[in-house]
């Protein structure tokens, strides 16, 4: 495994286009989160019909960056990017954390999967170690399709059906490991690495009083993620939530890169996301 360059610059940009067939709240997670000892620079542009509308910025003791907007019908466009200058210190962790994340969620339903976890691995193990059982066993076991599950599938449907996207694969290793007694939660990140290029998904887990970072999926480097939200499952990190209206996503594009060469990661070994 080869560490990223402290010193490195990562490059994150998001667009979305989105069509407001009525009037709605809209909530939006796509800028870097505020972490301790993170440098960066960003810019949020939101237009509806070609009017500038400025949000209100809601953050969340995660570090959750929710920018909130009234939109009237229309077309509605959004653009972000921002300049990663190093590392953020690792993320630390609060006093309710090992009770939160043990919790069952919506798409992370821990409770379907107590005799199945107890089953399937060695509850004597090490967290460690189970950990590594866990991220193992996923990555055997699903197999990445895009559009082989739907948006409201759970950890569940996607160990039924052996398929999913990087959700999926984050929602299934969060439930089992809080099923066997570790706290875990899902965290939305930019993936410098990740091909196609998209939104990514990841779990952290909590092991001897830190939170590593695993993602079963294989498909970018730990070290380079850049997070932007963190919570129990996707239903608290998605980037685009309306409330009482009606929208329609034409098109999103995303993008994050590294300066240099990007790091190895061979997934063996524990990593903190920076």
């Amino acid at each position: 495994m080869a560490d990223l360059d402290p010193q490195a610059q990562r490059d994150v940009s998001m667009y979305l286009d989105v069509a407001v067939n009525a009037a709605t709240e809209i909530e939006l997670q796509v800028a870097v989160a505020r972490m301790p000892g993170l440098d960066f620079s960003d810019e949020l542009s939101i237009t509806l019909n070609g009017n500038t509308i400025v949000p209100d910025e809601i953050i969340s003791d995660s570090g959750n960056r929710i920018h909130w907007i009234h939109a009237e019908p229309g077309n509605l466009y959004v653009q972000y990017r921002a300049r990663v200058h190093g590392q953020a210190d690792p993320a630390g962790v609060g006093r309710f954390d090992p009770s939160l994340y043990l919790r069952p969620s919506r798409y992370a339903e821990a409770d379907k999967f107590f005799g199945f976890a107890a089953g399937q691995f060695d509850t004597t193990a090490s967290p460690a170690d189970q950990l590594v059982a866990v991220t193992d066993f996923v990555r055997q076991r699903i197999s990445y399709i895009f559009g082989a599950s739907d948006p409201i599938d759970g950890a569940a449907d996607t160990l039924m059906s052996g398929a999913g996207v990087c959700r999926d694969f984050a929602h299934l290793v969060v439930a089992l490991l809080r099923a066997l007694g570790i706290p875990a939660r899902l965290v939305a990140v930019y993936a410098p690495g990740l091909s196609p290029m998209d939104f990514h998904a990841v779990a952290e887990a909590l092991i001897d009083d830190r939170w590593v970072v695993v993602d079963a999926t294989g498909l970018a480097p730990r070290q380079s993620l850049v997070r932007i939200a963190t919570g129990r499952d996707a239903a608290d990190t998605a980037f685009l939530d309306n409330h009482g209206g009606d929208v329609v996503l034409n098109s999103y594009q995303v993008s994050a890169v590294v300066s240099g060469d990007l790091p190895l990661d061979d997934h063996a070994e524990q990593v903190q996301l920076r």
